[in-house]
């Protein structure tokens, strides 16, 4: 099948389906993170560190390109801004963990969970723009949910880390979602939908290699 202009194709099962955009734990999430990707994130802590911390780069990286994009958006801007300098904090947290335990940076190859949603948005705006929130919204909110499975079963300091950074995520996602709503008033529960099948598919399907937003190796 072939998309107009404009449009991108997801090829997530049952994407059309979806109608509940909240369907996870009042979440935005539409399907958990399987067990066995949480045993393997506790078995390889360090290769975890190192795409976390990479993670958290992206993400402050993904904060300033919207805002140079949409230059034009002052709300976005601010709210971004500031979102931006905590991902950066986050990074710092992380770097300083890693030095604590010894693990150090590595190069990494992209994982199939970015590229995937990355195919998923159009390409034109108006729809980009909402694309773009929502899906930060969706990877904010996998990281809430991964935060919250693992600091329990990791111990100091990392435990109280993660715990923190749950809850920086769990803000983050609702910022992301409360502008998608204020950018497309009449849209993004719709498209939202779609875009979350989308990274259900991407955050559970098995993978070769363990990243913070993979599915199970």
């Amino acid at each position: 099948m072939s998309a107009a202009r404009g449009e991108a194709v997801c090829a997530a099962p049952g994407a059309a389906a979806v109608t509940d955009p909240t369907h996870l734990d009042g979440t935005i999430l539409l399907a958990p993170t399987p067990p066995r990707w949480v045993e393997a994130a506790l078995r390889e802590l360090p290769q975890l560190l190192i795409d976390h911390a990479n993670c958290e780069k992206k993400a402050a990286s993904s904060a300033l390109a919207l805002m140079f994009t949409y230059a034009d958006d002052r709300p976005l801007a601010l709210a971004l801004s500031r979102l931006a300098r905590e991902e950066l904090r986050h990074f710092e947290q992380v770097a300083r963990a890693m030095g604590t335990l010894g693990v150090p940076f590595a190069r990494q190859t992209p994982g199939r969970y970015a590229a995937g949603l990355r195919r998923a948005l159009r390409s034109a705006d108006p729809g980009r723009k909402l694309d773009l929130l929502l899906t930060g919204a969706l990877i904010e909110a996998r990281s809430a949910e991964r935060f919250a499975l693992l600091a329990p079963r990791l111990a100091p300091p990392l435990s109280r880390l993660y715990a923190e950074l749950g809850s920086a995520e769990a803000r983050h996602f609702t910022l992301y979602l409360d502008l998608a709503r204020a950018s497309a008033p009449a849209a993004w529960r719709v498209r939202l939908a779609t875009l979350a099948a989308c990274e259900a598919e991407l955050a559970t399907a098995p993978d070769r290699s363990l990243r913070f937003h993979s599915g199970p190796v």
